[in-house]
């Protein structure tokens, strides 16, 4: 390298700095046969930091299930997962984290999520059609918590409303844990024809390498480095780490790329996300087995003077790296000054498998592909794992210990107006839930969002789900239940799941106790998705999720949040949440337990926060799935709704609102009153049937061995429990509607 001596070497102080550790330090030296000057020193420290090489995760994620009828990609293989759905038809979706960014500063950082996913999938060839995220804050009494989500919630929505595409559905808690550290998961899923993706690859030596869309700028620079490390008082220096988004920018790079991709021009193209040019020149480089050269003076840029390095490592948003086939340069050019965006040629492939950096002529960088990416040479830990201490202690819990309350309306009001419980409409009213005519949930309410797939007659029905406090009790059975719960929700709906992608939120991967949460969080998620056939398509690992208060670290609940596809075949098998009519009757498919482990009524009513997660059989939840299928492939109910945060009144309240009906139920005398109320034992599902649709029902029932149960009738407002009245729809509807905008006020 004839300017290496014009350029400063890289120490292992500043390799530290950069996340690096000093043995790795020491690898670099040995992969190059040299000390890394600056500029790769920071090629590595982005590349090899948990963000992009998944070094302390990748061991376990390897063993999650992949395989499945619909998949036509391998998992981590391109930028989001694809599935077939019929019709010559695929749906490419995938679920990932703005979690750092958005603390710091929650409008960009969550603004920002939006805009990463939705380009993963439109990268790939696919027209985003829908948004899903899932939100975790802190105390919602303080004032930082409400801060956080003003802010993630009108950044969402003003991105996403921008960009045209609609959110359908979501989740949003509250917790303490996350009072430094908030998680801002969002999932995009899009729709392509079979057969027709662009793959982030690059190949063909001499093919010119274009950067198209916006201008790069020194927004989100060490920005993959800053998501892989704790959260602390200091972190408000890392400010310039948080990307700046702009979606009208977006929404012409979307078209411009899906024209592009209808041409014969793309050898391959990737997203700029975390570590911006870096990252996709790296790995669409080890990709395709081969080498680039890229000439950084010709990338466009926001700021004068921009160094070699910053150029490089800058994650400012709606950028793509497109590999051209030689001879048709025009025909790219041509698209993107259609759409008024930059297109430049900065590079070109070659043979081997090196990136090298020019600036000015002179060499800056000289790395290996292959050492540098996932899968490739980028370092693979087998972290230590301990039990923690906790986990035992709290299996101890008896029920016996809490005592049966008298006034179960009181609880009933309380858990109605609770902010995990509550109506989350004033986030969701941020967002705009119909753009793009696709959303059939918003007047039809269902378990999953639904989305219409136009001539034709299936539709798509997609939800997140993750239960963090069951988790943080269980990691293992927490998460296997996250995994049926979506499943349970899809089936609810009228879908038949297909696939998940997943979120994986935890704390530093350094501390056993932490790792020992991912660890038994994988062996959940596998064993749940093989059960449902729902292989992974693919995800993200956020690790660091914690606050430094006062020497202390403190993580955040383990949340491995769960996005899931599922298919309807046929759109007259969408089925609502809502009860339908009056004299209706009530059942329960499943079975209520005397457990009250883990649930919001225990942790916040009576503040007891240590206890286990409730008693769970994949087998028993698996037949209940079934059962739900064929009563509404048969047509017999009208409504399903799960039984999930809140117990069995919150779902009975929820089903009842649409229609403003009220019910009259009727206790189990086996099972304690607080517990069949508000417990939270999963596997259960609430129908509702016609009095003249009855016996087809039990007709059908009885064929199976299901556990079931009459609850009572759907009445014209009134609620009623063993004889008690519990008042009226409409009062709870009001507590239910308008709680959480007080508290956030």
């Amino acid at each position: 390298m004839s300017s290496q001596a014009t350029l400063s070497l890289g120490t292992v102080d500043q390799a530290k700095e950069m996340g690096l550790r000093s043995e790795e330090f020491e690898r670099i030296i040995e992969i190059l046969g040299r000390t890394p000057n600056f500029t790769e020193l920071s090629v590595f420290g982005v590349m090899w930091s948990e963000h992009c090489s998944y070094k302390n995760s990748i061991v376990w994620l390897k063993t999650l299930p992949k395989e499945g009828p619909h998949m036509l990609v391998e998992a981590g293989e391109e930028n989001a997962g694809l599935v077939d759905i019929g019709d010559g038809l695929a749906c490419c979706f995938k679920i990932e984290s703005h979690n750092h960014p958005s603390a710091l500063e929650p409008y960009q950082g969550a603004a920002t999520g939006v805009g990463g996913i939705n380009r993963d999938i439109f990268t790939m060839g696919a027209r985003p059609i829908a948004q899903l995220n899932s939100l975790r804050f802190g105390n919602i009494n303080l004032d930082k918590t409400k801060w956080l989500v003003k802010g993630v919630s009108k950044g969402i929505g003003d991105y996403g409303n921008a960009f045209g595409i609609p959110i359908i559905g979501g989740e949003v808690f509250f917790d303490s844990c996350y009072n430094t550290n908030p998680l801002v998961n969002a999932f995009s899923a899009g729709i392509m024809k079979k057969g027709e993706m662009i793959s982030a690859t690059s190949s063909g030596v001499g093919n010119p390498v274009f950067i198209v869309g916006s201008r790069t700028g020194k927004d989100g620079i060490h920005g993959a480095s800053f998501a892989s490390k704790d959260i602390s008082e200091d972190s408000v220096n890392d400010l310039p780490a948080v990307q700046v988004g702009d979606p009208f920018q977006e929404k012409l790079l979307l078209e411009a790329t899906l024209e592009l991709g209808k041409t014969d021009a793309v050898v391959g193209m990737q997203d700029m996300g975390a570590a911006g040019i870096t990252c996709s020149s790296n790995e669409m480089s080890a990709a395709g087995k081969h080498g680039m050269d890229l000439w950084l003076e010709k990338v466009p840029t926001r700021q004068k003077n921009m160094k070699d390095w910053e150029i490089l490592l800058s994650e400012s948003q709606e950028r793509m790296l497109v590999v051209v086939e030689k001879g048709k340069e025009d025909v790219v050019k041509k698209i993107f000054d259609k759409w008024d965006l930059s297109c430049e040629e900065i590079g070109v492939v070659t043979k081997g498998d090196r990136v090298r950096y020019f600036m000015h002529g002179d060499l800056v960088g000289d790395v290996p592909c292959n050492d540098l990416v996932l899968g490739g040479g980028a370092p693979v830990y087998h972290r230590e794992f301990q039990e923690p201490d906790y986990f035992k202690k709290w299996k101890l819990f008896d029920i016996d210990t809490v005592e049966q309350p008298r006034n179960l309306k009181e609880i009933a009001l309380f858990l109605t107006g609770h902010e995990n419980i509550a109506s989350k409409r004033w986030v969701y009213e941020q967002y705009d839930s119909m753009v793009g005519t696709v959303n059939m949930s918003t007047n039809f309410p269902t378990d999953a969002g639904i989305v219409n797939l136009k001539e034709s007659d299936k539709a798509l029905a997609m939800t997140v789900d993750c239960n963090a406090r069951m988790v943080n009790a269980d990691p293992e059975e927490g998460c296997a239940m996250a995994v049926a719960e979506a499943a349970r929700n899809i089936v609810c709906s009228g879908g038949v799941p297909s696939a998940i992608t997943n979120c994986l939120n935890f704390g530093n991967p350094y501390n056993p106790e932490v790792y020992w949460q991912f660890v038994g969080a994988i062996k959940g998620m596998t064993k749940s998705c093989k059960k449902f056939k729902t292989p992974v398509t693919g995800g993200n690992v956020s690790f660091y999720n914690q606050s430094a208060i006062d020497g202390v670290e403190v993580p955040v609940f383990p949340t491995p949040t769960i996005g899931m596809l599922g298919i309807v075949e046929d759109k007259k098998h969408i089925t609502s949440l809502a009860f339908k009519g009056k004299s209706d009757l009530i059942y329960m498919i499943g079975e209520s337990k005397n457990d009250i482990s883990s649930s919001e009524y225990l942790a916040s009513y009576h503040n007891i926060k240590q206890s286990p997660a409730p008693c769970f059989d994949l087998d028993k939840e698996y037949d209940v799935q079934n059962t739900i299928t064929k009563l509404i492939r048969d047509g017999v109910i009208e409504s399903a709704h799960d039984v999930s945060d809140g117990g069995l009144f919150i779902t009975l309240l929820e089903s009842s609102f649409t229609n403003d009906l009220g019910f009259e139920i009727v206790t189990s005398s086996e099972v304690r009153e607080d517990a069949f109320l508000f417990g939270e034992s999963p596997s259960r599902v609430i129908v509702s049937v016609t009095e003249t649709g009855e016996d087809a029902f039990l007709d059908l029932l009885k064929d199976l061995n299901t556990p079931f149960v009459l609850l009572g009738h759907v009445t014209k407002g009134r609620i009623s429990i063993d004889s008690s009245d519990f008042g009226d729809i409409c009062e709870y509807k009001k507590i239910y509607n308008e709680s959480l905008a007080r508290k956030l006020s």
